[in-house]
């Protein structure tokens, strides 16, 4: 498979579901890089510019909207996936304001992981 230019930041507390994701993503060509908090996720952010971010909804510490909006602030043109296993998570209006949809939600588990790379190069 061709490389992408597409980076990949994946915020995910749970190990084995974060380690599931990136090696998915790796293997479709994405470059990616995963940490297990919010905070982490926006130290990554603060040293290099990311296409896309992953993220759950609920992570110690600073939850995913939270985590989102900051993010937002600090790259405007980030691409956002949310990747939660809630099923009645609904997308806060401060992130719609942002152009974050319902349609950039997927929940846990995944049974095709082909739907996030797909969502991925669709924001792209």
């Amino acid at each position: 498979m061709e490389p992408r230019e597409i980076s990949i930041l994946i915020v995910e507390d749970e190990e084995m579901v974060r380690i599931n994701l990136e090696d998915f993503l790796a293997d479709e060509g994405f470059e990616v890089k995963s940490t297990d908090s919010g905070e982490a996720g926006l130290e990554n952010l603060s040293k290099r510019t990311f296409s896309t971010v992953v993220v759950d909804m609920r992570l110690p510490g600073i939850d995913g909207n939270t985590f989102i909006k900051n993010a937002k602030k600090m790259q405007p043109n980030l691409n956002v996936v949310i990747h939660t296993g809630s099923t009645f998570y609904s997308v806060p209006r401060e992130l719609q304001d942002m152009g974050i949809t319902q349609e950039h939600v997927l929940l846990k588990p995944l049974s095709d992981m082909s739907v996030l790379s797909r969502l991925i190069l669709k924001f792209e």
